[in-house]
């Protein structure tokens, strides 16, 4: 059965949103190695619409960062969404979810293929994290207070027990912990 991944930018305080305003200079060799291994593993990226809309306008023509811009705008891209239509998929190999997102990732990981990686959503690792499709979610949490900006988790998620799978803190003091959601 195929794997199911996330890996998000996180800070101190919990922000996941917009990392390019509080990453700053902590990125580091190791973490570009860390995503470099991910990237051989990963052929099948599941979105969120606003993550979709955001990558969107902008990997495609990106001039920074060309490992990842050829790695995700390559890779076959599924997007959640019950607001946008197929039609409003320019972006290449993107594919809107026809029906229910859990039904879908189940699908998939019985499929033959590579890891799957759920990306730009938080919503959509939030989902599937809770539905116990995720196999991993590895939060990369950088030295830094943002301040302000969405979490992950939002007041009412359900209390749930993770396993920490793996841990490695960086040069640069970036903590990167990867947990699996505990089965009880």
């Amino acid at each position: 059965m195929r794997k199911v991944t996330a890996g998000l930018f996180y800070s101190v305080d919990g922000v996941a949103e917009a990392p390019d305003q509080f990453q700053f200079d902590s990125f580091d060799d190791e973490l570009g190695a860390l995503l470099g291994g991910v990237m051989t593993e990963v052929d099948t990226v599941v979105l969120g619409r606003r993550g979709y809309q955001e990558w969107a306008d902008f990997w495609p023509n990106a001039g920074q960062d060309m490992d990842f811009a050829g790695f995700i705008n390559a890779v076959p891209k599924f997007v959640a969404s019950n607001t946008l239509k197929q039609a409003d998929l320019t972006w290449n190999n993107s594919t809107l979810i026809d029906g229910d997102l859990e039904g879908f990732v189940l699908d998939l990981k019985q499929r033959q293929g590579g890891t799957i990686a759920a990306m730009g959503g938080m919503s959509v690792v939030r989902q599937l994290l809770l539905a116990g499709l995720m196999d991993e979610l590895t939060l990369i949490v950088h030295p830094v207070i943002a301040g302000k900006g969405r979490r992950l988790f939002e007041d009412g998620t359900p209390t749930t027990r993770l396993t920490l799978v793996s841990s490695r803190i960086t040069g640069k003091g970036n903590a990167v912990l990867t947990y699996a959601k505990r089965a009880d």
